[in-house]
């Protein structure tokens, strides 16, 4: 005789749902909000110097997009400048700037006076700047210390670059020390014939005008490529980002912005602060 077998049922109890509070969401909402604005606050705290300025002294007629941009780049610029006073601040031209009226260089808004300028003199192996002459002349006889830059194309001949330089240049006693412009990688060559390259002109220059000249390039091409293979040369850097609000410790020169206004310059031109005063700036120059 079989048995029957009585399987029992297993009760499974659920957990009761927790209720959301409509408070608890709306406090996380609140709370979300709270925090961009106390953000919002924090920003314009920190930059209440640059949009004081700004909206007190400016007073462009452009395009909604074209202000806004030159709001953002204008009250960077002059918080940079504000954190680094008593630092000699120039600037640098090239035939891209047209023609400079050079009686009207002076100053960056009326405050920060201009000390420095370099030159653009040649590029590559064939390229002597159409502007170089005359800004050249004309910076010397406005009492601003200039200097002259050589841009290269690393995929020409390095020597017949330097060669180019030496003849568009003759650097007088006050001058600073001659600057190659690297920014851009080889094609069809590598790293290490490059920096082989660089090495040769910046000895045929250095041989030719007995100071060792300086290097500009932006900061990261100067931290994956230069830093460490040339950490004998000093060197002028280029960095634009808005976080960026003070120079490097060991950077010589620093290229800000590319977009300030300058009297006697239409359009924008590059900015640039010295690591030191004047007095400083003038110890570098050539005896």
């Amino acid at each position: 005789m079989r048995r029957k077998t009585t399987r029992s049922k297993t009760i499974i109890r659920r957990k009761p749902k927790k209720k959301t509070s409509f408070f608890s969401g709306k406090l996380r909402t609140y709370s979300i909000i709270g925090f961009f604005i106390l953000l919002f606050f924090g920003v314009c705290y920190h930059y209440r110097n640059g949009l004081a300025y700004y909206f007190s002294f400016k007073s462009d007629k452009l395009s909604y997009e074209e202000a806004e941009d030159k709001r953002i780049t204008d009250i960077r610029n002059f918080q940079v400048l504000e954190k680094h006073e008593g630092k000699a601040i120039g600037f640098d031209v090239s035939e891209f700037q047209g023609e400079v009226d050079w009686d009207l260089i002076n100053s960056i808004e009326s405050k920060y006076s201009l000390e420095f300028v370099f030159i653009r003199a040649t590029a590559g192996n064939d390229k002597v700047d159409s502007r170089f002459a005359a800004n050249w002349r004309s910076a010397k006889e406005s009492n601003i210390i200039r200097g002259a830059y050589h841009y290269y194309r690393p995929n020409e001949n390095s020597l017949e670059q330097a060669r180019l330089f030496i003849q568009t240049v003759q650097l007088r006693k006050g001058d600073l020390p001659p600057v190659l412009d690297i920014e851009k990688l080889p094609k069809g060559q590598s790293l290490d014939s490059l920096k082989i390259g660089l090495r040769r002109w910046l000895n045929a220059v250095e041989a030719h005008y007995k100071v060792k000249p300086i290097i500009y390039s932006g900061e990261k091409y100067y931290d994956d490529f230069l830093k460490e293979d040339f950490s004998d040369y000093l060197f002028w850097i280029a960095n634009y980002n808005f976080y960026r609000e003070k120079i490097g410790d060991d950077w010589l020169f620093w290229q800000f912005t590319e977009k300030a206004s300058v009297s006697g310059i239409k359009g924008n031109v590059d900015v640039n602060i010295f690591n030191g005063d004047v007095e400083q700036l003038r110890f570098i120059t050539i005896e």
